[in-house]
């Protein structure tokens, strides 16, 4: 068991974080000595510490819909040893994640999965349950929300160049519809669909980070909600059924400038990071996972000598045999995520 910041926790292979050694200094301390008892393996990743998901020796299929819980209102200095136990005693856990602060402490909720729904049902009878006296948490039916909303985007916007953008920028893409947007004038919004919360709230963080346009506009990343999706689908649908990221259809010519766009990304970034001072990027990529469909996993770290923090984390990229070689498409759709971090102008 790896030790990061005073925490039992093993840094995961994207997104870590070094949790500060001085705050909470008892309470992590004392989940450094219950991970060790219990054997108990956590990973931190992109702000937050997760067991399981699958837990160790698991051999079944994924939890089906509604077998996850959303716990709120958690005391700031409260980790997993006293959190754990507690949702164990209603059922088998396949995941918890709690969320975190780069301080070391929790923000304050997490999210419990179990391998069944009647689970994730008794777990709800814990809601007003005093974690800690006069501290009642609140425990409900997680939404498991899987569809996100990009407004802001310009008239010309077309589905297909969209469509392989994010999915170059993000992981577990199925499906995208574009709306006439019910909030600008003269704009549309995208609604669109990942695999499952966990992708959903990933892209999310990718897309929110730092200054980000698309295709030179500003645009606003949000949760689809109920209301929000009947607005969609109440306005002039001005495009087809939405087409899968998997589709082998043919390139248009939009999806050829976006291709064109990302394979520059690094020598812009190059250029950027040399007109603001920032010294030559150093990046560090390594392929963790690839899938029969052609999909590659990267994890990757990039310095940049003179800002203050390196970045880190995953990303997927389709393998498409051609003269470029799989390590330089990781760094060139890494360099387009960068890019928007650094609040550069789009090329």
């Amino acid at each position: 068991m790896a030790r990061a910041g005073g925490a039992a926790a093993e840094a995961g292979a994207g997104g870590e974080q070094a949790w500060s050694e001085e705050v909470n200094r008892a309470n992590k301390e004392a989940l450094s000595a219950w991970a060790r008892e219990t054997g108990i393996r956590l990973v931190q990743v992109n702000g937050q510490r997760k067991f399981g998901g699958p837990p160790p020796g698991w051999t079944g299929t994924l939890p089906p819909e509604g077998s996850e819980v959303f716990i709120g209102r958690l005391p700031q200095d409260l980790y997993e040893n006293q959190l754990i136990p507690l949702f164990q005693t209603v059922g088998r856990l396949y995941e918890f994640r709690l969320m975190m602060t780069f301080s070391g402490l929790n923000r304050g909720f997490a999210y419990a999965k179990y391998t069944n729904r009647r689970s994730a049902q008794k777990a709800i009878a814990l809601n007003g349950f005093e974690i800690q006296p006069g501290h009642p948490i609140v425990v409900c039916r997680s939404t498991e929300k899987c569809e996100l909303s990009i407004d802001g985007l310009a008239p010309s916007v077309k589905k297909r160049p969209l469509l392989q953008l994010l999915c170059e920028l993000t992981a577990g893409v199925t499906s995208i519809s574009l709306y006439p947007s019910p909030f600008q004038k003269d704009r549309q919004v995208a609604e669109v669909k990942y695999v499952s919360h966990w992708a959903a709230a990933m892209a999310k963080k990718v897309l929110v980070e730092g200054t980000l346009c698309l295709y030179g506009d500003q645009i606003k990343v949000k949760w689809v909600k109920r209301n929000t999706k009947q607005e969609f689908h109440n306005s002039v649908q001005a495009f087809p059924e939405p087409s899968s990221c998997s589709a082998k259809d043919s390139r248009s010519q939009g999806d050829h400038q976006v291709s064109l766009a990302v394979s520059h990304a690094l020598k812009y970034l190059n250029v950027q990071c040399e007109e603001r001072r920032l010294g030559s990027p150093v990046f560090l990529t390594k392929c963790i996972q690839r899938k029969p469909d052609g999909w590659l996993q990267y994890w990757y770290q990039v310095v940049i000598p003179n800002y203050p923090t390196p970045f880190s984390g995953l990303i997927w990229i389709k393998q498409d045999h051609s003269v470029v070689e799989d390590h330089e498409k990781a760094k060139n759709a890494i360099a387009l995520q960068l890019l928007k971090v650094l609040g550069c102008p789009m090329m």
